[in-house]
């Protein structure tokens, strides 16, 4: 059955995968849900900060949109809005049923409510906590070790506090001044149900250098590795300045090389802050970036002062980071790209937009929701796709959305949600599925380790494995799939109806008028079997495989 599907729909799977490569960069018709007007749903502004934050950023940029002489693609119409806010929020496509009912909603109101309910959802705690533990723990992807140990502690940590909706300098404040002393950190990692943000000390393997390199990245934007070893001519930070700033985290230097876990144990002294370059005589004190070293006190360590440092309002970098990896995480790209390369050789595209993010980020306590809620409440978020200029072309010029390649967790958890293989869940453990073996086996078949999503591409084995593995031909398979039994014993629907349930449970949309007639004519035939229920089987499984399924766009 499997191969006779290769041959009806795809000719070869070598021809998919060329296919699915082709298509990544220009979404092409299939991925338009509809030619029709976009209701003006988003014209109705409620006086809030958040849609006030959205209109500043739509004046902004359509302010250079005019000074550049580019034409905007129009707002998306509202099934693609709806998939890939999903997408961006919650991590998965929307239910078929929730598809419906949300494109025969008259509300103007209605796509606000649906970003409010999306934010308010379990889904959207797990996708967050997700996005966040891959930029807090990239080494997870490559230390089966660190994963299956570490992370999971981790992730129940930093769950709760994206549940809470914390303040995200506080979160921040929590993992640089994580207590070390008498073994703290490691007996709080021993217990059973541990929740800790200790693996952010044991994937940096306790180092001072690795902490320093780590925490400017990911909290300030800065890339200061480089000048680790020497000064780069052309680099605005020096030897010196990386060390000095390594030196907050001087109280985990170990007089010899030693195993991890020791030096998280063995902390030598808390209060300590400075330390010596290695290979070098030299001594450096903690010193902030581009700022003077810290008055000293006894009741603050070196790590809570660098705490202190990181998280102020008056911080140059802090609010512009954050506010810079959320807009990422809703666009595929940054401002500023990468998003953890802010300087003079890598200026933000939009800066005036990313200061008004930062700066309302601050004004409403870091709140990461409020930020989401911004972005996806603008008109420069809800555009189309599709490209309707070729002044358009140009990606941070964000004048239309780019298409992207989706994550593997939202890849098969947007196939579960397609076929009906999650239905009951605990809300405390909202679709927690790290001991789930296939969803595993699917994450690892499935890891790339492009920084961008919107140059992300799909590989061989990855095309393979939706095509003939065992978990999408079960997810088809009409005794297995709950999606798919629904919709071809249900009674009520006639061959239209069932064709276009199965489009708004895998693609988010009704089918066109010409895709109706096609398919139509294939499950009236009963296809290459005779049999309509096994025909309609193979149109699901067509459908998620399609470039439309596998791409955010």
């Amino acid at each position: 059955m499997v191969v006779r599907r290769c041959g009806l729909f795809l000719n070869s799977t070598l021809a998919a995968f060329l296919a699915l490569q082709a298509s990544l960069f220009d979404p092409g018709p299939a991925l338009i849900a509809a030619e029709a007007p976009a209701k003006a749903s988003s014209e109705v502004a409620p006086s809030d900060a958040a849609q006030r934050l959205a209109d500043r950023i739509d004046a902004l940029i359509e302010a250079q949109w005019a000074k550049d002489n580019i034409t905007p693609a129009p707002v998306a119409e509202d099934a693609e809005f709806l998939r890939r806010a999903s997408l961006d929020l919650c991590g998965r496509i929307p239910a078929g049923s929730e598809v419906r009912d949300f494109m025969a909603d008259a509300s103007p109101a209605k796509r606000r409510a649906a970003i409010d309910r999306m934010l308010d959802s379990p889904t959207y705690i797990v996708h967050a906590t997700n996005r966040w533990r891959e930029a807090m723990l990239p080494e997870a992807d490559s230390d089966d070790i660190l994963k299956r140990i570490a992370v999971p502690t981790f992730e129940s940590w930093l769950r709760s506090r994206i549940a809470e909706n914390r303040d995200y300098a506080e979160i921040v404040r929590e993992i640089l001044t994580l207590p070390v002393e008498g073994g703290n950190m490691m007996e709080a990692f021993n217990q059973p149900d541990a929740s800790t943000p200790e693996a952010f000390y044991r994937a940096k393997q306790a180092k001072p250098e690795n902490l320093g390199a780590a925490t400017s990245r990911l909290f300030l934007g800065v890339r200061l590795e480089c000048a680790q070893c020497h000064d780069h001519p052309f680099d605005k930070w020096k030897r010196d300045e990386f060390w000095s700033y390594a030196a907050f985290f001087s109280e985990f230097q170990q007089p010899a090389a030693g195993p991890v876990t020791e030096a998280l144990k063995n902390a030598l002294t808390p209060d300590k802050h400075s330390l010596k370059i290695p290979d070098t005589e030299q001594v450096v004190n903690a010193t902030y970036l581009g700022g003077p070293q810290p008055e000293w006190t006894d009741q603050q360590s070196a790590r809570e002062k660098l705490a202190d440092w990181i998280t102020s309002s008056d911080n140059p970098w802090f609010a512009r980071a954050a506010a810079n990896r959320v807009w990422a995480q809703m666009f595929g790209q940054g401002i500023v790209e990468p998003v953890d390369d802010f300087g003079a050789n890598n200026p933000p595209s939009h800066p005036e937009v990313l200061d008004e993010l930062a700066k309302a980020f601050v004004e409403n306590r870091h709140d990461l929701r409020f930020l989401a809620r911004a972005i996806a409440l603008s008109k420069t978020y809800q555009r189309t796709s599709r490209r309707t200029d070729l002044s358009q072309d140009a990606p941070r010029t964000f004048a239309r959305m780019s298409v992207r390649a989706m994550s593997p967790e939202q890849i098969f958890d947007s196939l579960a949600q397609a076929t009906g293989r999650f239905t009951f869940f605990d809300p405390e453990q909202p679709l927690n599925f790290s001991n789930d073996p296939a969803r595993q086996e699917f994450l690892e078949t499935f890891t790339n380790d492009s920084e961008s999503t919107v140059e992300r591409q799909s590989t061989i084995l990855q095309a393979l494995t939706l095509m003939n593995g065992s978990f999408v031909a079960s997810a088809t398979d009409i005794a297995a799939s709950q999606s798919l039994t629904a919709v071809i014993e249900a009674p009520f629907l006639n061959t239209p109806e069932r064709i276009e349930a199965l489009f708004l449970a895998a693609l988010s949309r009704p089918p066109h008028a010409d895709e109706l007639s096609r398919f139509q004519a294939y499950v009236d035939s009963g296809g290459p079997e005779q049999d309509s229920k096994k025909a309609l089987a193979d149109v699901f499984w067509a459908l998620l495989n399609s470039n439309e399924f596998a791409l955010n766009h």
